[in-house]
């Protein structure tokens, strides 16, 4: 099994869309050069916020090729939609063979039938014989269209068969990130937070990083944050209280507003298209909130981090 560094920033990557809605490829390439030089350790793509449900099977597999192709960090992909276990084995081996470094599982497709409350061990120790066995796994508690939260004994199992290495929680309970923590502790498995509030309490338990959606807005702020949290952590705990205020625009218009901000002020992206939500409802107020936030996260970067 592969072995690289699992810790740091690991970007949700946006998938940008030209104004006929075809995948905009010399703005991906612009955008993966931004992540890295900001400081990614990795890259996830065909997540949710890549639009993966709305994204065709060739598609998905032709946005991987192509980040693996230009990146020189490791690349990671999720990229299984279907309700059939076989369906998303042969799903997550297309993203294998499109170059992902890493094969993540989204934890509410490994519930068959629908069935939440049930056990995803089964279908985990399923997957796990019949995936690429030279490539490391992990899984991510994907809110869509459910959010399936695994259970502390799942996620033991997960830890004691070797084969995981990335866990993308979004529980947003830092007690039970101390507990999932401590549940993996020794293991090949690492748990990545993807939600601001509570990122520094988990990096001071233990957590390997960060993997959440709002390094598509002001990545230097995190990036600055998992740099300098242990050697300076007053100011740390400052930086992170501006980014759990700035993180509420997550609530707004997403993935609009981050495609808008990437768009009109990375200037990174020529439109703001998206699949999921029509660009148009980013109505004029959000865009100033924005644009807004964006002046705030420069000050506090002047104030904190130069």
């Amino acid at each position: 099994m592969e072995q690289w560094n699992y810790q740091g920033l690991w970007p949700v990557m946006i998938t940008p869309f030209t104004n006929d809605g075809e995948i905009d490829y010399g703005a991906l390439e612009r955008l993966i050069a931004w992540y890295e030089e900001h400081g990614a350790a990795g890259l996830f793509a065909a997540c949710q916020s890549s639009e993966i449900f709305f994204l065709s099977p060739e598609e998905r597999k032709a946005l991987v090729s192509f980040v693996k192709a230009h990146a020189h960090v490791p690349v990671i992909a999720s990229g299984h939609v279907s309700d059939s276990v076989q369906d998303q084995i042969s799903e997550l081996t297309e993203m294998r063979r499109a170059g992902a470094d890493a094969l993540i599982m989204i934890t509410n497709r490994l519930c068959t039938s629908g069935n939440v409350g049930g056990s995803v061990i089964p279908v985990l120790e399923q997957m796990v014989k019949q995936l690429p066995q030279d490539v490391p796994l992990g899984f991510y508690e994907c809110p869509y269209p459910t959010k399936r939260l695994l259970t502390l004994d799942e996620l033991k199992w997960c830890a004691e068969s070797g084969r995981f290495a990335f866990m993308k929680d979004t529980c947003c309970d830092i007690d039970l990130i101390r507990q999932r923590i401590d549940a993996i502790s020794g293991s090949s498995l690492h748990l990545f937070n993807a939600n601001t509030a509570t990122l520094l309490d988990s990096l001071i338990a233990g957590g390997a990083g960060f993997s959440g959606v709002m390094m598509n807005f002001h990545m230097d702020l995190y990036d600055w944050l998992w740099r300098n949290w242990q050697s300076q952590p007053e100011k740390a705990r400052h930086v992170q209280d501006f980014l759990t205020v700035f993180s509420e625009i997550e609530r707004q218009y997403y993935p609009v507003n981050a495609k808008y901000h990437l768009c009109k002020v990375e200037r990174l992206l020529d439109t703001y298209e998206t699949r999921t939500k029509p660009a148009d409802g980013l109505i004029p107020v959000f865009q100033d909130e924005v644009q807004q936030l964006h002046r705030c996260a420069r000050v506090v970067y002047d104030m904190y981090c130069r």
